[in-house]
Formats: C-alpha cells, structure tokens, sequence
C-alpha cells in the first residue's frame, strides 16, 4: 500500500489529522485503541491529503478553483449555487493521476482478500480542518452508501472530493476564516454495517439541547442512518444516565417513541444514485422502540468508552448490525456546540400565546418571530430575507447559506441529531422539527412565532408574539443563607433547570408527567380489556411500544421522575405523589366513569383520602412501584417520596403503612418521607404528623386558601390571596417550630417565596430550611436573600 496516497485505519491514530482529517483519524485512534476495551469500528482505508491535492493538481484544476472563488460573494446565495455547481463538475470529470489510480485499486482489493468475499463500502470524507475543536464541518461533504466494485469506487472518491466544493461547505470556509487552499479532502472507504437489516443512529455524550453532560443522548432508527442525519426521519429516543451505567443500575431514564416513517437500504443500481433507496415502515414495526434496552445499553456503553479516551462530549453516528446483532461505531467526532458554552444562561419566556399552528421537537431554548416563509426546494432560497422563519419539509446542507438569514427553522421530517437541528445549534437559532405537517398549516407571509423555551416541545403560535429574553451570568454567585430548592413539573426542561445555582428540588410534581407522558387515567390501564372500544383504541395508540398497559404507567411515571432525579442528583429531589382533583383525573383518557362528580374538588377526593380509599389504591400502588424502579432499580436513591394534603394524623398512619406495604417503608434505604404541610390541621397538630413523617413542606398556596377561607380561584376575591396575611404567616411558623424543636426537615415549596421576596426574607428569619422557587425566580431571589442586591 502506497502510504503516501493511502493508509489503513489500523495504521491511523489522531496524529494523523493532518494527512486524513479529523474524521478518518478518528476511526484509526478508535481500531488501534479501543476495540479491545469492546468499541466496534468497522475497518478500511483512506486516502491521504497529498492525494487531494495531487489529485487537484492535474492539469492544473486547482488554479482554475481558485481563481472561480476568488470573484465570489458567497452572500450571493444564486451566485453561490452556479459555481459550486461548475467546481463540482470540473472535478468529478477530472481523471485520476495513474499512481492514486493504482493505490486506492490495491488497498481496495486488499480489503476484499482480508474479508473473504464481495463486500459494500461507504465512501466518506474527512476535510483535513474537520472536527477541530473550533469548527464544525460535519455534513458538508458527500457520503456514498453501498458501493460495490473497484469501479464504483474510484467514482464514489471523485464524488467525496468535489463535494468539499458543496454550497454549504464554500460559504462555511469564508464565514469562518478557512482558506480554501488550506483545507484538504480525505476519502475514507469503510466496510458497510448490514444496518438496511437492522437500525441507526446518532448519539451525543451530553444532552445536545441544555449541554447537561451527565446523560448520553442517542437517536435511532430502522435501516441506512443517512435518514436520521438528513432528517428524513423522526427517529427514537433515549436518555441514558452516565453514573447509573457506570453502577451496573438500570441507566435508561427516558425514551420517545419516533414515527419512524421511512428506511433507507440498499439498492438494486451499482451507479450512484440507485445504491440506495427507501421504503416505508411497517405499522407494527413503527409501533415499537427499534432498539431493546440492551443495545441501548450496549451502545451508551460504547459511547462512554469513546468519551473518556478523547476526554471530552462527542458527536458519534452508530449501526446495528441486522445480520449479527452487534453495535458498531461508523464515526465519532468533537461536539462543538453545546461543549463551548460558557458559565451563564439565557432565558427566554413568551408574554403571551396564540393559537397553535404546528408542533414538534425543539432544539434550542430560544424564542424566534418573523414572517413563514415555505421553500420547497433550493431553487426558492432567494424568497428567505433577513428576520423570516424558514420552513420546510427537510434541509440539507446546501441551504446553509440562507439558514443564516432565518430567526427560525420549521421542518416537517427530522429529529434531534438531524441536519436542520445541527445547523440550528451552530447559528443560535430555535427550530423545531418533526412537526409532520407544518408546510400543510402555515401559511406562506403569515406572522408567526416559534418557541423553543417550553420543554421538548416546540410551538408555533399564529402572530409574533411579545417574549422576554433575559442574559443571566453564574460567576461568582455569593454563598445563600439557606437551601434554595426549585419546583419543577416538567421532567422535559430539568436538564436546563439544574444549570441553574440549586440545592436540589423542593417539590417534583407528578401531575404534569401522568397529565402530559401518560394521559390516561390508571384505573383505564388497570381494566383495560373492559373499555369501550373508542377508548380501548386511544389507549393502544398511547401504550405503542411498552409491554402493555401498566408497564406504559409506571415506567413513563418512572421516567418522568428519573429524568429529574439524574438532573439534580446528588442533590435530594422531593417527589410529591399525584395530587389531581377529582374534575383532573377525569378529564384523563378513561377517567370519567371512575370519577365522582364533586362541587368543590380542591376539598375533596385527593391526598391522602384517595390513596387509602379502597377504589383507588391499586392505582396508588402503581405510583409506588414506579418511585421504587427510580430509587432501587436506576440507583437514583436522592428521590424522597412527600405525601399531599393528609387531613387527619390517622390519614397519616394509614398512608405510611400503606407506602411500607409497597416497599416504601421510611428509612428503607435511606428514604425519607415528607408531608405537605398545607392544611390548619397541620400546623396546629404538627408533632403528632411528625410522628409519623422525616420533615414538612410547606404548601403556602392551600394553606393560605384554607387559612383565611377563600376560594383561590375564584377571581371575585383574589385580592384577598395574601401569604404574608399574618394568620397564615402564624400557622408557618408553628410548622417551623415544630420541625426545629425535633430536628426535623420544615422547607416550604409554595408559590409565596417566588412571588415575595419579603416573605422568602421573613420565612428565613423564622429558622426555615429551605424554599423551593420556581426556576425563573432561583437566580434573583439567591442574589436577594444572600444581600448581593436589595
């Protein structure tokens, strides 16, 4: 092998980006070093970046190229297209030196010796300033898939080359300061994993949205893994926790089910362009995780491997193998966006809503408004001026040029790890992808907002809409007098949320995880086989992919919790068992016909009344079983279980026996348990409920509802809702003392602290714990109480 053209993987390491670039070194670094620690990379070769440049050299075509982009105005994006166009002509027609020639063809043929048989290869690039820690060229070259003979080949490496001429790739050098001279082309010809047979994907070393680095976050799909990256597709999803893994504990602690529409496999053709093709998906297929929890596993494993030995996040594309069942390692690279961020944030909160017109996943946490713009194809780029939202069925990177112009991105296909979202990161800009029909419901020239700042999901609301932007800067936060907690609901903004200055989380809300990732009442799931036939088909769309329907309960329950115990953890995370009314469980899939109907349900059937009442402790215990998968089963034992509105002390004796009963019992591995203390009753006979309880936390909202007798959603007295009203302010500090006198846990996660600073003041005063804030709130009242500002 001529190792002046072309080089083995085997023979490669990261010394070597020079000659290969970034990507081709990579998957030498990764054969050489880490497949005996059980990383799989498929072997081949690559070209160097003297071949580029002797290839380029022939008959003089790099003086030709360069004098084309010296007289061009990438902002041109008309201008742009044309020459790209002709540049990635010349060289595609350009013959190769015979020495090139004759090297690619021997290393070629090697690797069909070493394999024993006729074998498909994907032909890559690797520019030689690839994956800098700086730079992010990835997706601006060409990759060929299955290719068959030295004759398809040699085209495929002419093909890798000119696409360093692609649009995106001539206006990226310009934008960020790389001559075009300087950057080289490397052809990596890899042996192809049978993934047309089984799945693929992409997966990050952090979370690619709030840069929380303890998770690894992987994207798969069936078949060829250009769909995910394309954005095709709107693939699965996992989170998978990094210290749960490393612990041998079960480490999955979230999953989304994708469309998973189409598939990309082999083609019939041996030319360019019939190699592959793409398919539907089965229903059935579609209807289930294209990955068991053991590759999951297989994969997160590999991937932290990875990690460690480059000492920082990466960006790494992935293939199950259909035919043997094992998971291989097709590329791994720096992450460059999320890893660069520095030590402040930004919020973003819209003043107001409009009507939604289309929704999908969210990259990003910003908010964007402009004019919609739908560009069907790159011929209409011209259409997208300064300020517009671009969207879209799909992008690919030849639209980069005019993604600069947009303050947003919409597309109909795609997902996290996509080529919209990548770019999406890398400019700065929200987007939201795998909307499914978003070109069908905006209308072109309409006024429109895109937000990003509300968890997984993006909204696209009708109008531009007023929003709030705020630049908060975490250097040198004082010490604060106390634990300052945060309330959190939405197990899809906790990675974001623990960014923020914390001691943990003072009160985690089931409600919003069975409202918004189970939405079907328990007692349906329970009886499931018994429900009508319309609600027997909701539920059945809704459980897709889970064993059946009390696993879909309590292990989506189980995620939620998980997701924002890994967050915070080591930090104690306070998981207030469900607390929905009567009216709110009905208003669940199935939940009528197990629901009474009651004038005033704040007072009603909820607490601890409901968990005891013999018609709903099964339910009850279903929520048991998923607190124990979180603390016993992922070994995220910072989750402590706090019991809502208990009216009486004996309430309290029957709900600690009943949660002892279901494998909850206080003190069983380090577990505490805590009461609401949110009811007269509470305050006034605090010692007899400590009894039975670690600790208090109070719910100023109802306490102060049944304090001063009002009804706090009644709009006729609302001025009359005052937590600071001294009657209330009185049965506090009985709470507190009472904590304090025996040693006990007393923090409050009421809305109060977060709407008064003078009430956070005065409780801090009283001898309180803790205060639980909501998140918007964390960062001033910190600074207020510490006496940083005034």
């Amino acid at each position: 092998m001529d190792q002046r053209f072309v080089i083995g993987f085997e023979n490669l390491g990261m010394r070597d980006v020079d000659k290969v670039g970034g990507k081709n070194a990579s998957l030498g670094e990764m054969i050489s070093h880490l497949t005996r620690l059980g990383v799989s990379v498929p072997g081949g070769f690559a070209t160097t970046a003297d071949a580029y440049r002797e290839f380029l050299a022939h008959d003089g075509m790099d003086a030709r190229i360069k004098s084309e982009l010296s007289k061009l105005n990438v902002d041109d994006v008309v201008k742009l297209a044309e020459t790209g166009a002709r540049i990635r002509e010349w060289v595609s027609a350009l013959a190769f030196p015979a020495g090139l020639e004759q090297a690619i063809r021997s290393a070629y043929a090697a690797l069909i010796r070493q394999a024993g048989k006729e074998i498909s290869v994907a032909v890559r690039s690797s520019a030689t300033a690839e994956d800098l820690p700086d730079a992010s060229f990835a997706g601006q070259q060409e990759t060929v898939l299955n290719v068959r003979g030295i004759d398809a080949v040699l085209q495929s490496v002419k093909q890798v080359f000119a696409s360093l001429f692609n649009d995106r790739a001539i206006a990226y050098r310009v934008h960020h300061g790389f001559e075009h001279a300087n950057v080289a082309l490397s052809a990596g010809i890899q042996r192809m994993v049978r993934s047309d047979l089984g799945a693929s994907g992409v997966m990050f070393t952090l979370d690619t949205e709030s840069g929380f680095d303890k998770v690894i976050f992987i994207t798969a799909s069936y078949g060829l893994g250009e769909t995910v990256v394309q954005g095709a597709v709107n693939p699965d999803e996992f989170y998978v926790y990094k210290p749960a893994l490393a612990a041998g504990k079960f480490p999955i602690v979230r999953r989304s089910l994708g469309s998973k529409a189409n598939m990309m496999i082999y083609g019939d053709g041996k030319s360019i362009g019939q190699t592959v093709k793409t398919i539907e998906v089965h229903a059935e297929a579609r209807a289930r995780f294209c990955l068991n929890d053991d590759e999951v596993t297989a994969l997160a494993n590999q991937a932290l491997i990875i990690e460690k030995h480059y000492a920082r996040p990466m960006d790494i594309e992935w293939a199950k193998d259909g035919n043997d069942g094992r998971m291989y390692i097709l590329q791994a690279r720096p992450e460059t966006v999320k890893s660069r961020q520095t030590h402040s944030i930004e919020r973003y909160a819209l003043k107001s809503r409009g009507a939604v017109l289309a929704e999908g996943r969210s990259i990003g946490q910003k908010i964007g408004a402009g004019t919609a713009k739908i560009i069907n194809n790159i011929k209409e780029m011209n259409h997208i001026l300064e300020g517009d939202v671009l969207v879209t069925d799909m992008t690919d990177p030849d639209w980069e040029p005019i993604m600069k112009r947009a303050a947003a991105i919409v597309t109909n296909r795609g997902g996290r790890t996509c080529h919209a979202a990548i770019i999406a990161r890398e400019l700065g800009i929200p987007a939201v992808v795998g909307c499914g029909d978003a070109t069908a419901r905006i209308s072109d020239g309409e006024p429109v907002t895109v937000s990003c700042a509300e968890g997984d999901t993006g909204y696209i609301y009708a109008g531009k809409l007023a929003f709030e932007h705020r630049h908060i800067s975490l250097n040198n936060m004082p010490e604060a007098p106390l634990k300052i907690m945060m309330n959190v609901g939405n197990p899809e903004r906790a990675f974001g949320f623990a960014m923020l200055p914390n001691k943990g989380v003072g009160l985690a809300r089931l409600e919003f995880i069975i409202n918004r990732m189970i939405g079907i009442h328990p007692k349906a799931l329970l009886n499931l086989d018994s429900q009508p036939t319309d609600i027997k088909r909701q539920i059945s769309d809704q459980i897709a992919g889970y064993k059946d329907a009390v696993s879909f309960y309590t292990e989506r329950l189980a995620e939620g919790i998980a997701t924002i115990a890994a967050a915070f953890a080591p930090e104690p995370v306070i998981v207030r068992t469900s607390d929905f009314k009567s009216n709110e469980y009905a208003n669940l899939i199935g939940g009528r016909q197990y629901e009474p109907h009651e004038e005033n349900p704040m007072l009603g059937f909820r607490g601890a009344s409901r968990y005891i009442a013999q018609q709903f402790r099964d339910c009850f215990e279903l929520e048991c079983r998923a607190l124990r998968r979180v603390r016993e089963d992922m070994g995220l034992d910072n989750v402590q279980v706090m019991i809502p509105f208990v009216r009486t002390v004996e309430e309290a004796r029957q709900v600690t026996e009943l949660l002892a009963a279901n494998g909850l019992k206080r003190g069983l591995h380090g577990l505490k348990l805590i009461m609401m203390c949110e009811l007269p009753s509470n305050a006034v006979l605090a010692e007899k409920f400590l009894e039975y309880f670690d600790g208090f936390s109070i719910g100023s909202n109802d306490m102060t509802q049944l304090t001063l007798g009002l009804d706090r959603d009644s709009g006729v007295i609302a001025h009359l809702f005052d937590e600071r009203n001294d009657a209330v302010k009185s049965m506090l500090s009985m709470a507190i003392q009472a904590c304090r006198k025996h040693k006990k846990y007393i923090g409050i996660c009421g809305q109060g602290p977060s709407d008064h600073p003078d009430l956070a003041r005065w409780l801090l005063d009283q001898g309180i714990e803790s205060i639980s804030l909501n998140p918007d709130t964390v960062v001033e009242t910190w600074l207020y109480l510490s006496g940083a500002v005034k």
